[in-house]
C-alpha cells in the first residue's frame, strides 16, 4: 500500500519551517482508496514569498487545526505504507519531524517520484515537478498547493509503475526494515494495554521490581521503540531477558512525565537507569544566637527532623545566597560563615561590616538587620501551574510552596485555585534538583500557566 503525500510549509527546512497544507492520497498501485487534506495552521507567521507562491496566506489558516490536532490521523494513513512523494526527502523531513514533535514514530520505507522518473523517463530537461508533467503530458491544477501537486504526483506514479519493467521501483526500496522483538517473558495484554498518551512506564522483572523506567510523549510508540531494531545487542539481549511486565502512569503533560521519571527513579533506583541516579544532599540555611548575643547565619546539611529557613540541593547555591543577603543587609561575613576567623573582616576594611565581628557593633542594631535578611529569605513564590487534565471535565496542577516543588495531581475544571485547598488535595512529593529546576524553568517560559496561590 502507497501513500502519496504533498505538504506546504513556511521555509525549506525541517528544523525551523512549519507545515501549512497536508494532502495524503491512499492507493494499492491502481486506484485512489482515500483522499485526506488540510490546511494546518503552523503557529507562526508565514513569509510573504511563500504567501504568493502557494497563495496560501496566514488569513486562511488561522482557524485551521494545528498540526498537534491532527498527528494521530496523519501517522495512521502514512505508519506502515510506502510514503511517495515528489522529492520525498522533503514531504517525509517535516512530516517525521512534527510527528515526532507530537509522541509518534513514523515508519515505513520511502519512494522518490524524482528519482525513479530520472532511471525510469531519462532524458528529461528537468524534473521538476512542473516540466515533468507537461512532457509527459500530465494534467496538474493549483500547482504549489497540496491537492493539485499530490494528484500530479500520483498520476506519475501510476505512469512510473506501468513503464517500471526493469523491476527499478523493487530495487529502490530498502532490503529489510526495522522489526519489534518483545521481550519473551512480557504478556501481550501488557503491550496491548499501553496507551498513546504521555507518561511513565515502568520495565519490571520477575520479582515486580522496575528494572527501568522512561518518560513519554507517546507511551505505546516510546515503549515500541525499545524493542525495535534489526540487530540486537548483547547488552539488549540481556535486558530484555530481566523484563517481565510493562506498566505505566498516564500524566496529562509531557511536564509532569518528565517530573514523575526523576522521582521514580530516585525512589526505586532501577537497575538499567543511568541518569540521575546520583543521591543528593540537601543543604539548608539555619540562624542561631552565639555567645556573644549576635544573631548569626550559616549553611549545613540538612538533617531528618531540622526544619531550616530555606533549602537547597547545592552547597554553593546557599552560600550564593548569603553573600547576597550579607551585601543587602550589610551584615559580617564572618559571623556568616563565609570568612574564616583568623583573617581579618574583609568587609569591615571597606566599611561595609560595622564591626560585630569584633564586638563593636550593638547586638541589637546587627540583630534586627539579620533578622530583616531572614524574613527576606522566606518570601519565595508560591503558585500552581495549571494546564490541561487527562480526561474532560479536569486540569492538571503542579504546586509550587514558597520556591519549592509540592507535588502535582488534578481538579475539576471549575474548581477555585486557594492555596490551603491545593497543599490538601496535591500530594506531597519529595523533590529534588532537576525537579525544581524543570518546574521553574517551565514556569519562567510559559508564564501565562501560572496562577499566584
Amino acid at each position: 500500500m502507497y501513500a502519496v503525500v504533498d505538504i506546504e510549509t513556511t521555509g525549506s527546512h525541517a528544523g525551523e519551517g512549519m507545515i501549512t497544507e497536508i494532502c495524503i492520497l491512499i492507493t494499492d498501485g491502481e486506484k485512489l482508496l482515500e483522499r485526506w487534506e488540510s490546511l494546518v495552521n503552523p503557529e507562526m507567521p508565514i513569509p510573504p514569498f511563500v504567501q504568493r507562491l502557494t497563495g496560501i496566506t496566514d488569513r486562511m489558516v488561522a482557524c485551521a487545526p494545528r498540526f498537534a490536532e491532527l498527528a494521530e490521523r496523519v501517522y495512521q494513513l502514512l505508519n506502515g505504507k510506502i510514503f511517495v512523494a515528489h522529492n520525498v526527502q522533503f514531504d517525509h523531513s517535516f512530516l517525521d519531524t512534527a510527528l515526532q514533535r507530537n509522541g509518534f514514530q513514523l515508519q515505513g520505507k520511502r519512494l522518490c517520484t524524482v528519482r525513479l522518473s530520472q532511471k525510469i523517463f531519462p532524458g528529461q530537461i528537468s524534473y521538476s515537478l512542473g516540466k515533468l508533467c507537461r512532457a509527459l503530458n500530465i494534467e496538474l491544477k493549483e500547482r504549489h498547493r497540496a491537492a493539485g501537486d499530490a494528484l500530479a504526483t500520483l498520476d506519475l506514479f501510476y505512469r512510473i509503475l506501468q513503464h517500471d519493467r526493469q523491476g527499478i521501483i523493487k530495487k529502490s526500496l530498502p532490503k529489510s526494515k526495522s522489526e519489534t522483538k518483545w521481550p519473551p517473558n512480557v504478556p501481550l495484554a501488557d503491550i496491548d494495554n499501553l496507551p498513546y498518551t504521555p507518561g511513565v512506564y515502568y520495565f519490571l522483572n520477575q520479582q515486580g521490581k522496575a528494572v527501568y523506567i522512561g518518560k513519554a510523549k507517546n507511551i505505546r510508540y516510546r515503549v515500541n521503540s525499545h524493542f525495535t531494531g534489526r540487530m540486537l545487542s548483547r547488552k539488549r539481549l540481556r535486558f530484555m531477558e530481566h523484563v517481565y511486565r510493562i506498566t505505566f502512569k498516564e500524566c496529562a503533560t509531557d511536564l509532569m512525565a518528565q517530573v514523575l521519571e526523576s522521582i521514580e527513579i530516585k525512589h526505586q533506583w532501577p537497575k538499567f537507569n543511568a541518569a540521575q541516579k546520583n543521591r543528593e544532599d540537601v543543604y539548608g540555611i539555619y540562624t542561631f544566637e552565639d555567645q556573644q548575643g549576635y544573631l548569626r547565619l550559616a549553611v549545613s546539611r540538612v538533617h531528618s527532623g531540622e526544619q531550616p529557613i530555606r533549602t537547597f540541593h547545592y552547597l554553593t547555591d546557599g552560600q550564593s545566597l548569603i553573600r547576597k543577603l550579607i551585601h543587602e543587609h550589610q551584615l559580617c561575613p564572618k559571623l556568616c560563615f563565609l570568612q574564616r576567623s583568623s583573617i581579618p573582616c574583609q568587609e569591615k576594611a571597606t566599611g561595609k561590616c560595622l564591626g560585630a565581628c569584633e564586638g563593636e557593633e550593638e547586638t541589637t542594631t546587627y540583630n534586627q538587620r539579620t533578622q530583616e535578611a531572614v524574613h527576606a529569605l522566606r518570601q519565595l513564590p508560591s503558585f500552581a501551574l495549571i494546564d490541561r487534565g487527562i480526561r474532560a471535565g479536569e486540569r492538571s496542577c503542579i504546586l509550587v510552596v514558597e520556591g519549592a516543588f509540592h507535588g502535582m495531581g488534578y481538579l475539576k475544571e471549575n474548581h477555585p485555585v486557594d492555596r490551603k485547598f491545593l497543599i490538601k488535595k496535591i500530594p506531597k512529593m519529595r523533590e529534588n534538583s532537576f525537579v525544581r529546576n524543570l518546574v521553574l524553568g517551565h514556569a519562567s517560559r510559559f508564564p501565562e500557566k501560572i496562577v499566584q496561590v
